[in-house]
């Protein structure tokens, strides 16, 4: 399921873009910018094949990591398509940036860090970067797309809006490029929030379709994105005094600048206990999370699901399509804040300070 395919019945005004973009020079970095189900997509689908029809090169950087069309969901995707294409999910990376999470409000950094490594990876090869964002435009996504205006300095913004509703917006990025404002399409459909989770479920069961099981050596892989794995082990006396001071299960544990440990409650009572000494992180919590392998250049070269953690021989199980070559290239493994399973069912998201 996609919600964009390739349609050459486009308002005139996408015709007059096409014009505008074909003049500026190369490399031309062009950012679209709408609220959810605005048209972004389905406007960099059509822009994209028709500037390919003119023998330009394109790199497509998807970074609307809830809504993506490059796999996988929860990173920033770098493409360059090489013919036509009816939709970006026929397009096959080139490049990941990991963010971790579908809802990226607590990312923004992450984000807008994401969407410039890959733009200046695209710009040394494409003569048009087209660059489709997240439909988060209101709160904490406002100064999401000033820190990737800023740092990217797009040769055009692409505003797509109804009744001025990003007046604020155009505003705020108005010193970092051109802009342009385009009505958004009578066609384009708003979906709700079961037909966006159903199409990411067909994009997660897409991309695990063919994963497998490998065991990560996490003495040579950093665990990273994590409060765990910091400072000195727990000795066996500690874990038992919290145990029962708390009523914990606790399975592994370390201090640092405070105590940060896997446990399982014994009952269900209420505990009491400051959070600036320990950080209490729930077993399940860990089950099925989302994890991204990094190269040592801050890529990702993909994601798996962490299925077990063998705490006491640092080894983690790990559902990945990558390929051994691939996995070899990783040296970090980066823990993110949604838990999915592989048939595309998301189990729920979690807060940055959780884990």
């Amino acid at each position: 399921m996609n919600k964009a395919t390739y349609t050459e019945d486009v308002p005139p005004d996408r015709f007059g873009l096409l014009e505008r973009i074909m003049s500026l020079g190369r490399p031309a970095r062009v950012m679209l910018i709408g609220a959810t189900d605005s048209g972004k997509t389905t406007l960099l689908t059509f822009l994209a094949n028709r500037l390919l029809d003119e023998g330009l090169k394109v790199a497509v950087v998807d970074s609307d990591v809830g809504q993506k069309g490059v796999l996988p969901p929860a990173t920033v995707s770098l493409a360059f398509p090489e013919g036509p294409f009816e939709s970006p999910g026929e397009l096959s990376a080139m490049a990941h940036y990991f963010i971790g999470t579908i809802t990226p409000g607590q990312y923004i950094g992450e984000m807008a860090v994401g969407v410039k490594r890959l733009t200046d990876l695209a710009s040394r090869e494409a003569d048009v970067v087209l660059i489709d964002t997240t439909g988060f435009v209101t709160g904490s996504g406002i100064e999401m797309k000033r820190l990737k205006a800023e740092l990217v300095r797009p040769e055009l913004m692409v505003f797509l809006e109804r009744k001025g509703e990003l007046s604020h917006l155009r505003r705020l990025l108005s010193p970092y490029g051109e802009m342009v404002t385009l009505s958004v399409s009578e066609k384009a459909r708003e979906h709700s929030r079961g037909e966006r989770r159903e199409v990411r479920r067909e994009k997660w069961r897409a991309y695990f379709s063919n994963a497998s099981l490998v065991e990560v050596d996490l003495s040579k892989v950093v665990p990273s994105g994590t409060e765990l794995f910091r400072g000195r082990p727990l000795k066996q006396e500690e874990k038992d005094l919290l145990s029962a001071l708390f009523r914990w299960l606790v399975i592994a544990g370390w201090k640092g600048e405070r105590y940060a440990v896997v446990k399982a409650d014994a009952d269900s009572g209420p505990r009491q206990y400051s959070r600036s000494v320990i950080h209490a992180i729930d077993f399940e919590m860990l089950s099925n999370l989302l994890v991204g392998f990094i190269d040592e250049n801050g890529l990702c070269p993909g994601v798996g699901i962490l299925k077990w953690i063998n705490f006491g021989g640092m080894k983690a199980q790990v559902l990945t399509p990558l390929s051994s070559n691939e996995l070899d290239r990783a040296v970090e493994l980066r823990f993110g804040r949604i838990r999915v399973l592989e048939t595309g069912e998301e189990l729920g998201l979690l807060r940055r300070e959780e884990l």
